[in-house]
């Protein structure tokens, strides 16, 4: 039996509806992880107002044809005494890893957990966060876990703008404005970019190294919008 798990922190959108979709047509069996995880967020970021709908979340699961939903607790998932870190080096320290220190540590540690309590075969993750998808094939490759990484494609809005659970804390102008962060990366303009850009970069995919121009090759970006902070990528195929 070929069994897939779909990784999530809640707040259920069609990107996450798509990475379900995609499991549920390859696997025999499709677990969907529900845990918004505390080791990834920094001081002053939002995990205390990041969205929550458990109810909501489990009546799409079953919509979407998933099996089980898996749902630890923070104290299950990290019990008194807990001391371990994952960490994948430089590629989890650049980028977004520079702009939120720590946050791919959380990010590769409670992956692993889940590996090792779910035992998927394949695992499902989106291409819009890239660099979390780079740092968990990494980590998967180094430490011979044996879980097939497969990538779905981004799921966008119709005016570009990158679906994200974050996406409703953005304000009607705001919103209005999000979408520019996409056509910069188009362009490979930063000055295109209506809000507050923190990076703009064309990189290897699999290493976040900065790289000439050349198929394969990502271009990425994060912005502020307001209070809120959306990151975006595209394929440089894409691009021209």
């Amino acid at each position: 039996m070929r069994t897939g798990l779909v990784p999530t922190m809640g707040a259920l959108h069609d990107g996450h509806r798509a990475l379900l979709r995609a499991a549920r047509a390859e696997c025999d069996r499709v677990v969907m992880s529900l845990f918004v995880n505390p080791t990834q967020f920094g001081p002053g970021e939002d995990l205390d107002r990041y969205p929550r709908d458990e109810a909501g979340d489990r009546a799409a699961a079953a919509e979407e044809g998933v099996d089980e939903v898996y749902a630890p607790g923070v104290a299950e998932m990290y019990p008194d005494g807990f001391s371990t870190t994952v960490s994948v080096g430089e590629l989890g320290r650049v980028f977004e890893g520079a702009e939120r220190p720590g946050h791919f540590d959380g990010v590769a540690t409670v992956v692993l957990k889940l590996f090792t309590r779910v035992r998927p075969d394949v695992a499902y993750f989106g291409r819009k966060d890239a660099q979390q998808l780079a740092v968990i094939r990494r980590m998967t490759a180094d430490l011979d876990v044996g879980v097939t990484i497969r990538p779905v494609e981004t799921v966008r809005e119709p005016d570009g703008l990158a679906i994200s659970s974050r996406n409703v804390y953005l304000s009607p102008p705001e919103r209005q404005a999000a979408p520019s962060l996409h056509r910069a990366l188009l362009a490979r303009d930063p000055s295109a970019c209506e809000g507050e850009l923190d990076y703009l970069a064309v990189v290897d995919p699999d290493t976040f190294t900065p790289t000439q121009p050349r198929p394969g090759a990502l271009v990425i970006g994060a912005a502020r919008f307001g209070g809120t902070r959306l990151i975006d990528n595209i394929a440089l195929e894409e691009a021209s």
